[in-house]
């Protein structure tokens, strides 16, 4: 609320006493005010979001507010006004991207053309399309069945071909069509760098034992390597429809007609290290566990092909220098374990694994650091890892006019 008052507040002031210039010519006029009172509305409104998913629709109305205002005015054409707030202007044409219809993926061309020219990175291997597996795979009373398919298959490929699979349930996240449903097959698809041939992560929803219900999403990430030490990812979801044939049919769940969803704001490193919930990956399959993760840090720094450019959102959790953080949690923060843990940058950045910016996944980033994933190499009491979660989230959120947070100094172009 005090974010809206102030932006209401703000708009008073700057066109109360305007009544004969028009909305667009008192802004170029009193830009830095207008950049100022957006920049505070839209940063708290984000956190705001993050925090509680009910708050997104006030944060997509304040982020709708200033792209319609910089479209309306012609901001972005204005080259005095881009000379001054560059990062501003294009952090909200990035951010905004998915509020127009037919950019739900919040990618630069459209979802119908983005799928269209990645469905050769993305399609289900045939192999995978078995029907006898697939049958297997969708319930977890025959999840055996469907490992001994696999084994079968692995019989016949070469090494460097071997898959890898396991199955597990998920710390955190259902899937798209059944939100509490956590458990999942696993199958890592070995490519080839040299032929250009991706490397899949193919991932099915698998219900819960005894479950009747029908768990339907098939997920695929693809990851092609590059010679530079990148790689580019590129994502799609499938459902499956269960017929009374006992068939199974897969097709994308956008083509059907389900929508789909922002995949960067969860994948910011492109493939996600796979964290089970504990006791969940029987004791033969936790080599498989550790080979996956392993195979993930050999890809290198996530790129999405030309679709979305991460270096728009700016720096992520933990970027802040050491002086802002002493300013904003006192000198006798910096030897607390905390602080020592606040190191999210040092692998979440541009030329590493990608950096935790906003938009993100509260559930995906809050179970990583609670549940002691992040950040590698640090052991820490319960408690202070809910400081640890709390402590990032203040300093990129924070719009401190004497001392701002990450995300604020990045839109005010002061981390240049």
């Amino acid at each position: 609320m005090s974010f809206r008052l102030s932006l209401i507040g703000f708009c008073l002031l700057l066109f109360g006493g305007t009544a004969y210039a028009s909305p667009c010519a008192t802004v170029k006029s009193r830009s830095d005010e207008w950049v100022t009172a957006n920049i505070d509305a839209l940063v708290r409104s984000a956190r705001a979001a993050y925090e509680k998913d009910e708050a997104l629709p006030a944060y997509e109305r304040v982020l709708d507010g200033i792209a319609n205002t910089l479209r309306r005015c012609k901001l972005s054409e204005d080259q005095g006004f881009i000379s001054r707030y560059r990062v501003f202007i294009e952090y909200i044409e990035a951010a905004s991207l998915y509020r127009q219809p037919d950019h739900e993926l919040g990618f630069i061309v459209t979802d119908k053309q983005y799928f269209a020219e990645t469905r050769q990175y993305v399609q289900i291997p045939e192999f995978l399309m078995d029907q006898g597996f697939l049958r297997s795979v969708s319930r977890f009373e025959t999840l055996e069945r469907a490992k001994s398919f696999l084994r079968r298959l692995n019989s016949n490929r070469e090494p460097s071909e071997q898959l890898i699979f396991f199955s597990y349930r998920s710390r955190h996240l259902g899937t798209p069509d059944s939100k509490d449903s956590y458990g999942r097959l696993l199958i890592v698809v070995p490519g080839n760098a040299e032929k250009g041939v991706p490397e899949k992560w193919v991932q099915f929803g698998v219900p819960d034992s005894g479950a009747r219900a029908r768990v339907r999403n098939v997920s695929v990430v693809s990851a092609i390597l590059g010679s530079d030490g990148t790689f580019n990812a590129y994502f799609k979801d499938f459902y499956r429809t269960y017929r009374r044939d006992r068939s199974i049919s897969i097709d994308g769940r956008w083509e059907l007609g389900y929508g789909d969803d922002k995949c960067v704001q969860c994948h910011k490193s492109g493939v996600l290290p796979i964290y089970p919930a504990p006791g969940s990956v029987n004791a033969s399959e936790q080599q498989a566990v550790m080979e996956v993760n392993q195979r993930f840090l050999t890809y290198g720094s996530p790129r999405f092909g030309k679709y979305v450019d991460e270096t728009k959102f700016g720096p992520g959790l933990s970027s802040a220098s050491w002086d802002d953080r002493k300013r904003r949690f006192g000198v006798a923060f910096e030897g607390t374990e905390v602080a020592k843990a606040m190191t999210c940058a040092a692998c979440h950045q541009e030329e590493r694994l990608g950096a935790l910016n906003w938009p993100m996944d509260r559930i995906v980033i809050s179970s990583y650091i609670r549940g002691g994933q992040m950040p590698l190499g640090y052991e820490l009491r319960s408690s202070d890892r809910a400081k640890l979660h709390e402590k990032l989230i203040q300093e990129y959120f924070a719009t401190d006019k004497a001392n701002p947070g990450i995300l604020k100094s990045w839109l005010l172009s002061r981390l240049q």
